[in-house]
């Protein structure tokens, strides 16, 4: 069997314009360890990749705040406070900066997703007084509990795969991948991952995107024993 493997989705599994790389697809499909998806977005877009791909439903959403794998779904926060926070926002002047069907915001249980065009200092100060904070996932500011991450939720799906946390690789990007690298077994930032990831990864891959995925998953596949 081949590695446990945790591994992000945009910035990881993307093209640079965020659409997914089919030859991932077809990875990740034929990987023979168990594939954990870990986002930020929320859970329907993670559940319904995993069954696009025709792999089990193992995934972490909202930056940890919503974990199924195993047939078992854990909500890790409630969305009370960062809904607070960004009626904080709004009261600055600012709307969330998504269209009005907002589908970034729509199913999100635990978090709040604020578009880049917000200042980043507002969005702080709404979070901070509310007791949050603010993860840059690269693509938008979440605010989320502090007691929320990825690496808390790899925990809770590794225990359902009676697996510890260390048996994983991780693969990612941004910086609400660190909390999975660091309790990982091995981590790979991607070659366009930023700086955050890369200093804290064990490897960074000379392909970005995608390649660098791709690049990861051979390196990793070649480490287990034949």
């Amino acid at each position: 069997m081949s590695r446990p493997i945790v591994v992000d989705v945009d910035g990881t599994m993307s093209r640079p314009d965020r659409s997914i790389e089919g030859r991932v697809i077809d990875a990740l499909r034929a990987w023979a360890g168990p594939v954990v998806v870990a986002t930020g977005k929320a859970l329907p877009y993670p559940v319904g990749l995993c069954d696009f791909v025709g792999i089990p439903v193992r995934v972490v959403a909202e930056n940890g705040g919503v974990v199924c794998a195993e047939g078992v779904l854990e909500v890790h926060g409630n969305a009370e406070a960062p809904r607070r926070a960004a009626r904080r926002i709004e009261d600055a002047g600012y709307d969330l900066g998504w269209d009005p069907a907002d589908l970034v915001n729509r199913w999100r249980e635990t978090e709040v997703a604020v578009s880049h065009d917000v200042p980043g200092a507002v969005v702080d100060d709404a979070a901070a007084a509310e007791g949050l904070e603010v993860v840059d996932s690269e693509y938008a500011y979440h605010v989320k509990s502090p007691d929320v991450s990825k690496g808390l939720a790899l925990a809770t799906v590794a225990a359902l795969l009676d697996l510890s946390t260390t048996d994983f690789a991780a693969i990612g990007d941004s910086a609400n991948d660190l909390s999975t690298f660091e309790v990982v077994g091995d981590a790979y930032a991607v070659g366009n991952a930023v700086e955050a990831a890369k200093a804290t990864a064990d490897h960074v891959t000379e392909g970005r995107y995608a390649d660098g995925l791709l690049e990861a998953l051979s390196t990793i596949a070649d480490d287990v024993p034949a």
